[in-house]
C-alpha cells in the first residue's frame, strides 16, 4: 500500500495518540500535536484518504479517527519506531530473572509475572518442548525407610520429580544399582526412549533385585513422560479488566485464556516473524472471536541453541507495541540464557 510522507506521519501520529489516550483522534489535535504546515482541513482531507485506504476508522459518534486492525499492521511494520531499554532496565530485569529457581517453570512464572507488570498485559508462557531433549541427569534422594524422591533434568531445562514408595528399604547398595542402571540405560537418550517397555527388559535381566528396582524405574519412566507435555502459563489476566475494550467480553475472554489448546494453536500456526523478532497478530488476524479487539505479541525462547517454548503477551490492539515489541524480545533472550546456563549446569 503506497502512502505519501505526509500521510505516513499522519498515520503514525494517530496511533500513537490514540494509544496513549484511547480518544479518537480529531485533526485539529493533529495540527496542534505535529506543527505541521498545513490547515486542519488538509489534514481531515488525508484522514478521510487514509479511511478510505481501510487504514482509519471512524466511530458513528466522534468526527475523530481511530486505527483500524490494517492501520496497525501497516504502523507496525513500517512505521514503528522500537524504544530501547535503557541499561538500567536491562540489569533489573536480569537480576530478578537470575533469582528464580533452576526449574524450568518457577523461571517462566516469574519471567511472566515480570512482564504482566511491566506491560500491564496478559503474559503467557509455554514450559519447554523439545522433540530432540536426552536426559541430562537423574538424582535418587531417600526421605524415609522406604520413600526416595527420583528426579530427572532434561537437556531443555525440565526438572521433574516424584515420590516413589518401596516394599522393602532403600540401601545403598539399592541406590548403587539403580545409578548403575540409569547411567548405562538411561543417561544422554531421549526423553522418548525411557518407557514402561523398556523398565520390562532391563527387569528381566536384574534377577533377584527386579522386585527391588522396578518401582524406582516405572517412576523415572513415569516422569520421562511427563517431560514430552508442555504446560501453558498465565500471568497478570486480570490486567485486561482494565481496558474499556474489554467492557463488552471480560467474561468471555476471561473464559477463553483459561484454556491453553487455542493460544498453543496460534502459537504453532502464526508464521515466525524474521530474524528471530516477536511475532505480532493484530485484531481480527486472531483466529479466535475471542482474541479478535485483541493483539498478541509473542517470541520463542531458545534452550542450548534448540527453540523450546514461547513467552507472549495478550492486549488491547491499542497496546503500546514500539515499547511492549522490545520488552518481549529481551526478556526472551534472558529466559533462553538463564535455562541454558542451567542445564549447563
Amino acid at each position: 500500500m503506497e502512502l505519501s510522507e505526509r500521510q505516513k506521519k499522519l498515520l503514525a501520529a494517530i496511533v500513537e495518540r490514540y494509544i496513549a489516550t484511547g480518544e479518537p483522534v480529531g485533526s485539529k489535535t493533529l495540527v496542534d500535536a505535529l506543527g505541521m504546515p498545513v490547515s486542519p482541513a488538509t489534514v481531515r482531507n488525508e484522514m478521510a484518504a487514509l479511511t478510505a485506504k481501510g487504514l482509519l476508522e471512524q466511530p458513528h459518534t466522534s468526527a475523530g479517527r481511530v486505527p483500524s486492525g490494517a492501520g496497525y499492521r501497516y504502523y507496525v511494520d513500517h512505521l514503528m519506531k522500537q524504544y530501547d531499554l535503557s541499561p538500567v532496565e536491562k540489569r533489573i530485569l536480569d537480576a530478578k530473572l537470575r533469582t528464580a529457581s533452576g526449574d524450568s517453570r518457577q523461571v517462566l512464572e516469574t519471567a511472566s509475572s515480570l512482564l504482566a507488570e511491566l506491560t500491564h498485559c496478559a503474559a503467557v508462557s509455554t514450559t519447554p518442548s523439545d522433540a530432540s531433549a536426552v536426559v541430562r541427569r537423574v538424582e535418587l534422594v531417600p526421605i524415609g525407610a522406604r520413600t526416595a524422591m527420583v528426579v530427572v533434568l532434561t537437556s531443555s531445562g525440565l526438572i521433574k520429580s516424584r515420590v516413589c514408595r518401596t516394599d522393602s528399604e532403600i540401601t545403598v547398595d539399592m541406590a548403587e544399582t539403580f545409578y548403575n542402571l540409569v547411567n548405562d540405560n538411561f543417561l544422554g537418550k531421549p526423553t522418548a526412549a525411557v518407557t514402561v517397555a523398556k523398565i520390562q527388559t532391563l527387569a528381566v535381566s536384574l534377577g533377584e533385585k527386579a522386585l527391588l528396582m522396578t518401582p524406582l524405574l516405572v517412576t523415572l519412566a513415569q516422569l520421562a513422560a511427563t517431560t514430552e507435555r508442555t504446560q501453558m502459563l498465565l500471568e497478570g489476566q486480570s490486567n485486561l479488566l482494565g481496558y474499556r475494550e474489554y467492557a463488552q467480553n471480560a467474561f468471555e475472554l476471561m473464559d477463553f485464556l483459561r484454556h491453553a489448546e487455542p493460544l498453543d494453536r496460534v502459537f504453532s500456526e502464526t508464521p515466525h516473524a524474521p530474524n528471530g523478532e516477536p511475532s505480532v497478530v493484530i485484531g481480527r488476524e486472531n483466529p479466535y472471536r475471542e482474541l479478535q479487539n485483541s493483539s498478541m505479541i509473542f517470541g520463542k525462547y531458545a534452550i542450548a541453541g534448540h527453540e523450546s517454548g514461547t513467552l507472549g503477551l495478550i492486549g488491547p490492539t491499542r497496546m503500546d507495541y514500539a515499547r511492549l515489541i522490545p520488552s518481549l524480545q529481551y526478556l526472551t533472550e534472558i529466559v533462553g540464557k538463564v535455562l541454558s546456563d542451567n542445564v549447563e549446569e
